[in-house]
This record gives structure tokens, C-alpha cells and sequence, in this order.
């Protein structure tokens, strides 16, 4: 079983509540129908529609959009109770409050709202994980059979949202990266920073980015499996690392999860493994919230919608 059937599975024991803030696209439509009668999660459509036996909500007309609208003006305190009640009316302001008052678990968007739209509503709404700085993201990328040994899955990290981020910024991502791994995949988190160089193999100020990145994240978390700079090959085949690295590590020839140097490497190593390997690659999930908050492709498919919304549920 992979590690996207494995989530279903967990998430029917007990299904939780996802809200889908755009609730007049039909693919979110057949989506929440599909979660509620599958069984895997109690979905919360908003809108002025009606779906029968799936919870919709109008934000316009919401018996909780006063309380809403005190709770984001007092976590707000710059912001003025007449644009605090503009903004909740909003889906997305109204589902990130949903979420960060325990009216759902996660939140589903960007199906018809850009990334940079559903960022911006969770930032002001759910807020970010205290010792994260910066929202980043990740995809889950189930391989059918990675070398011969069967199905495996890795977090890719970031490869949606960070155009190219700070040394500082990719230690923050793979510290958000490697807790959504330990929800996710079943397994330790082993994390690799990746680069164009093998430690030391080249030297560039990119290279020294990364290398930079790894000596934050170790600092802020020791215990963690997290090692680099490493090319691809030396984070993911043994035998290669064995040839490559010098030393242990935690992580060489082992890792599962991939910090890329920046959103050209991370996009297109995503893309490449989804259509070359044949993987499934769900997301972009966005991270480092304080409660879980996912990203959609525009061009999300029906399938799309659920398999992020069940990687949403696990990771609260």
C-alpha cells in the first residue's frame, strides 16, 4: 500500500472536517461528494448553494460572521472592524477562520484562486507555526517502484511558493518539510539538501546557500537525520553515496526527503518525476501554518482535490 492509500484508509477511522471555500467550481463540487460518500471526510462547502447532505455555508449570511469578524479584528489589532467584517465575508478569510477557531481541521483552496491569494488568507487568518518564518510548500510524490524495491514516498520541498529562497528560509523549509514527512510517510525523516555539488564536490555561492541552510536547520533541530549538499543521485541511491560521500551520514543514499536550492530546481524535479517516473504527485500542500492550509492546481482534477485534502487531514 502507498503512502496515499495509507492516508485514506487512516482518515475513514475517523473523518474529520475539511472546508472548501470555493464551493461553486464543480470539480470541488464532485470532490466533496466524493469524500462524503467515500467516507474519508465531512467536507464543508461555502457559497449561497445547497448540496444535499453536505454541510454549506453562505459566509454573507453566517450566523458565526460576527464572532468571526471580533476574532480576526482582535488578532489583527491594526485592522478596523469594518474592513475585519469585508474581509472574513470573503471565502477564503472565512474558511482560514474556520480552521484556526477549531471549525475545521484544514482547509482545501486554489482551484479558482492563485497561490499567492490562499497564502495571504491563511498568513492572516491561521497564522504561521511559532519558530517558522516563512510559508513554504511541499508535494507528496509516491513512486509505483523505485528501483525495483516497490513502492515508495518522498516530500519534495518547496516546489510551488519560494522563488529562491534564503539560506535562512531553506533551513525553514526543511524544518516545516521534515514534520510534515514524520505525519506523512510512515517513516523517519531523512532530509537532503540538494545542490548542483556533493560536499564540496564544487564550490559556487549557491552551493555555499545550502550549505549555510543545513548548519541552521542542524542548529535549530539536532536530532534530526539531515544532511548535505548533496546532487540528487548521492541523496537517493546507496551506491552512489557510497562513491560520492565522505563519511556517515544519516541520510546519504537514503533520503526521503528532497530540500530543492530553489523553485526552478524544486518545480522542475517534481514535474519530472510525475511524468517520467509515472508518480503521483499531490499538492502543492502548503506548510508551516499553524494549522494545516493546501494549495490546489488550478488545473486540479477531481482526484487532485482528494487526495490533497486527505494529506491535509493527516497533518493535523
Amino acid at each position: 500500500m502507498d503512502a496515499i492509500q495509507s492516508l485514506i484508509a487512516k482518515a475513514k477511522e475517523s473523518p474529520c472536517r475539511v472546508v472548501l471555500p470555493e464551493g461553486a467550481d464543480g470539480r470541488i463540487l464532485e470532490a466533496a461528494r466524493r469524500l462524503k460518500d467515500d467516507g474519508i471526510a465531512e467536507p464543508v462547502l461555502l457559497g449561497p448553494g445547497a448540496v444535499d447532505g453536505i454541510s454549506c455555508i453562505d459566509p454573507e449570511t453566517s450566523e458565526d460572521l460576527d464572532h468571526f469578524t471580533e476574532a480576526y479584528a482582535a488578532q489583527n489589532a491594526k485592522i478596523d472592524a469594518k474592513v475585519a467584517r469585508r474581509l472574513v465575508r470573503k471565502p477564503l478569510y472565512f474558511a482560514g477562520m474556520m480552521v484556526r477557531l477549531g471549525d475545521a481541521e484544514a482547509m482545501i483552496a486554489g482551484a479558482a484562486n492563485p497561490t499567492r491569494r490562499v497564502i495571504e488568507a491563511g498568513l492572516q487568518t491561521v497564522g504561521l507555526k511559532d519558530g517558522i518564518e516563512r510559508a513554504s510548500s511541499f508535494f507528496l510524490i509516491a513512486v509505483p517502484d523505485f528501483q525495483g524495491q516497490g513502492p515508495k514516498s518522498f516530500v519534495f520541498a518547496d516546489c510551488a511558493v519560494n522563488i529562491d529562497p534564503t539560506a535562512e528560509e531553506l533551513a525553514d523549509i526543511a524544518l516545516a518539510s521534515a514534520a510534515s514527512a514524520e505525519k506523512l510517510l510512515g517513516d523517519q525523516p531523512r532530509v537532503a539538501m540538494l545542490s548542483f555539488s556533493t560536499q564540496g564536490s564544487a564550490s559556487h555561492e549557491r552551493v555555499a546557500k545550502v550549505t549555510r541552510g543545513l548548519e541552521i536547520a542542524k542548529g535549530q533541530a539536532p536530532g534530526l537525520a539531515i544532511d548535505g549538499e548533496f546532487q540528487a543521485d548521492s541523496a537517493l541511491i546507496a551506491a552512489v553515496a557510497a562513491n560520492k560521500v565522505k563519511g556517515k551520514s544519516p541520510v546519504a543514499g537514503q533520503a526521503n526527503v528532497l530540500i530543492f536550492p530553489d523553485l526552478d530546481a524544486g518545480n522542475i524535479g517534481y514535474k519530472l518525476t510525475q511524468y517520467f517516473g509515472q508518480a503521483q504527485a499531490v499538492g502543492p500542500v502548503l506548510q508551516g501554518f499553524a494549522k494545516p492550509v493546501a494549495d490546489l492546481s488550478r488545473g486540479a482534477s477531481v482526484d487532485d482535490i482528494i487526495a490533497t485534502a486527505v494529506v491535509a487531514l493527516a497533518l493535523a
